[in-house]
């Protein structure tokens, strides 16, 4: 519900005429300061203070400018008891800084007095004006704070003559009253568009997210069915080869028995890589069936090793293991196929020295680790070096091939399983990767509850 505005909650009391001056002016300033911390807008304290004070100072009407932006004008901000014929004028009121009293009270940042207007020389341009408007003195005050100048307030009086020290010191207090209105006020207005210009930002930090959400999605899916129709004709084209290998097409050469069985090999690789990338998309959309079943926290390992291929002959290998039988529940394959990827990476970047691979038990978490001399990872791509197809060195003149899938696959069949990859590792000195994984996988928590009517992604 909106609150009523000044103008309409706060009118100025009426003070007996029996009060005290002092005191009038007290509860002036009192009504004034209440103005300034309930006003939602600065002109209604402006027009507050102005109504409530020129009457205890015999001011016949006042006007309050503020600077006009990053110009040399002043606006008119609030008026008392101005001249009513002249009234229609007012909203292209302007007031050049260091021009006439109010302007040169904010450029000098001083209390500019005009005891009879029509007595000074200099302001002969103004006694005219005085004459029109009816009024003899002027009392311009600057408004300003710590940051500078805001604008001025004046007051016009009917009679010659200077204010009275006591009138001088209310009329400060006024004028100091009103420039942290417009401070409060210009603050305020910052804040409104700071905290505008925050939702629009956020808004179209939203919109970019669900359109990267969107590509990502698209990005799979295009992945997943240009994976699918590839592997089709690729097991074809092996089977073919697995044709003409056994003769069943005619005589084969030893040199051709030799390139079709290279053929064969590149053709198994290509088939295995497509086959990664079916797997991480599936991975990535939640639709990786996990079979769990008992077996030998060593069987995996043991499945790795037979099938992992490409390790150099001057690079030793080193398994430690339990010497007892030790049961896990999870998926042995997963387990397998993951620890293929990192001993295939660790194959890769060691060209010299040696390979150690380990299972142990820690707790309820069995622990395989994967350690190796060789090239090493930077520290600032340890965050990333499980991005998919992403390679420590992924320029075009890179000397170690591959895809990049390898890794991102261990990683996301580790999760799945419910424990994590961690990695290790100083250029020039090796790698170490640890995988931490439950001694029995638990299926996640379904949500009990109806899902929400919107979400991203």
């Amino acid at each position: 519900m909106n609150r009523p505005t000044l103008v309409q909650s706060e009118r100025p009391r009426i003070v007996p005429e029996s009060t005290e001056p002092g005191l009038r002016e007290l509860i002036a300033i009192r009504e004034i300061v209440h103005a300034f911390l309930t006003a939602d807008r600065p002109e209604e304290v402006f027009q507050f203070a102005l109504d409530r004070v020129s009457p205890l100072v015999g001011a016949s009407f006042a006007c309050v400018y503020l600077v006009d932006g990053a110009s040399e004008l002043m606006r008119l901000a609030a008026v008392h008891n101005w001249p009513e014929r002249f009234t229609p004028f007012l909203g292209e009121m302007r007031v050049r800084l260091g021009f006439g009293p109010s302007g040169e009270a904010a450029a000098e940042r001083r209390v500019i007095e005009v005891p009879d207007v029509m007595a000074d020389p200099s302001l002969e341009d103004w006694a005219e004006v005085a004459h029109e408007l009816g009024f003899r003195a002027i009392v311009a005050l600057p408004l300003q704070t710590g940051d500078g100048v805001l604008g001025a307030v004046a007051f016009y009086f009917e009679e010659a003559g200077a204010i009275s020290p006591e009138t001088r010191s209310l009329l400060r207090m006024v004028a100091d009253q009103m420039a942290a209105t417009a401070q409060k006020a210009r603050l305020i207005e910052d804040l409104r568009r700071a905290n505008a210009a925050l939702i629009d930002s956020n808004a179209e930090l939203e919109r970019q997210y669900v359109a990267l959400l969107e590509a990502r999605r698209v990005k799979d899916e295009f992945l997943a069915n240009i994976s699918h129709e590839l592997r089709t004709p690729l097991t074809a084209v092996m089977g073919y080869l697995a044709l003409m290998d056994e003769g069943l097409a005619g005589p084969v050469t030893a040199e051709q028995r030799n390139t079709l069985s290279q053929v064969k090999t590149s053709s198994q690789h290509l088939l295995d890589l497509i086959g990664d990338l079916l797997e991480l998309t599936t991975l990535k959309r939640g639709g990786l069936e996990i079979k769990a079943a008992a077996f030998d926290i060593r069987d995996p390992l043991h499945d790795a090793l037979a099938s992992t291929r490409g390790r150099s002959e001057s690079v030793g290998l080193r398994v430690r293991e339990p010497d007892q039988r030790i049961l896990m529940v999870s998926d042995r394959r997963k387990i397998s196929k993951l620890l293929v990827a990192l001993l295939s990476n660790a194959y890769k970047f060691t060209p010299s020295g040696e390979i150690r691979i380990s299972v142990s038990l820690a707790g309820d978490h069995v622990v395989y680790t994967v350690e190796d001399t060789g090239i090493g990872i930077p520290e600032e791509m340890h965050r990333t070096v499980f991005d998919e197809f992403r390679q420590v060195d992924g320029s075009t003149t890179r000397r170690y091939g591959g895809s990049g899938l390898g890794l991102s696959l261990a990683r996301r069949l580790a999760q799945v399983l419910g424990g994590d990859i961690f990695v290790d590792s100083v250029p020039g000195a090796g790698s170490t990767f640890r995988v931490e994984l439950p001694l029995e996988f638990r299926e996640p928590e379904r949500l009990s509850h109806s899902p929400l009517p919107f979400a991203l992604g």
